[in-house]
């Protein structure tokens, strides 16, 4: 069963493990989330449950979904999410869900992300393209390269070619939850996570790691 919770994104550290091993690792500001609501099969083709995540003031809400909130009888949330496959008989509108709840030291997540971005680069920066000579007179240093073969008459698709770099969901697998701070809902995951500070997150149960564990791949 899935289960996942919404964050954001606060910086790198270090940690020390019992043994004295350092860890590099990316804290995140898990929660506190509050069910929206709960999506079923009957009434909506799946299952699935609505996260929302960080109050704000009621003006900044739309009509819509100020009356949605002002019915369940909490505060407009910034950010709005699903996760899929949760237990839906388990979550009610209105529940608050924190990380203490959901995630021990030791588990496996994925994260979601949105990536920095980028702007506009060309090949070598967004494809690692290799340059041409930087001697006087080869007037060829940074170009995309040839377009292909005359006999298409034109740009062949997976071309690299210059373009928006970045900002893009990324889907980091199977990471190792260092530690949890249930007191001020934090998490610790190792390694590095997509996006920049202050970047909406959304932690989830590894898949790989549940397969594995039944003889998946």
């Amino acid at each position: 069963m899935r289960k996942g919770i919404l964050g954001e994104k606060l910086g790198m550290m270090q940690l020390f493990t019992e043994t004295g091993e350092a860890k590099a690792v990316t804290v995140v500001q898990a929660g506190p989330c509050v069910v929206v609501s709960v999506k079923t099969p009957e009434k909506d083709g799946y299952k699935a449950v609505q996260l929302g995540f960080q109050p704000m003031p009621e003006k900044r809400a739309t009509k819509p979904y100020a009356g949605q909130f002002k019915k369940i009888g909490i505060a407009p949330q910034r950010f709005l999410r699903e996760v899929r496959d949760m237990d839906i008989e388990a979550y009610q509108p209105g529940q608050e869900i924190r990380v203490g709840d959901l995630f021990t030291a030791g588990e496996r997540v994925d994260v979601i992300g949105t990536s920095k971005g980028k702007g506009f680069q060309g090949v070598i920066k967004r494809f690692h393209g290799r340059r041409g000579p930087m001697s006087h007179g080869s007037m060829y240093h940074r170009r995309p390269g040839s377009m292909g073969a005359t006999g298409p008459n034109r740009v062949l698709k997976g071309k690299p070619l210059p373009g928006h770099m970045g900002a893009q969901r990324v889907t980091v697998q199977n990471l190792e939850v260092v530690r949890v701070d249930a007191d001020r809902n934090l998490l610790f995951i190792a390694g590095g996570l997509p996006g920049p500070q202050k970047g909406l997150l959304l932690i989830q149960n590894a898949v790989k790691s549940a397969a594995s564990a039944k003889g998946g791949v």
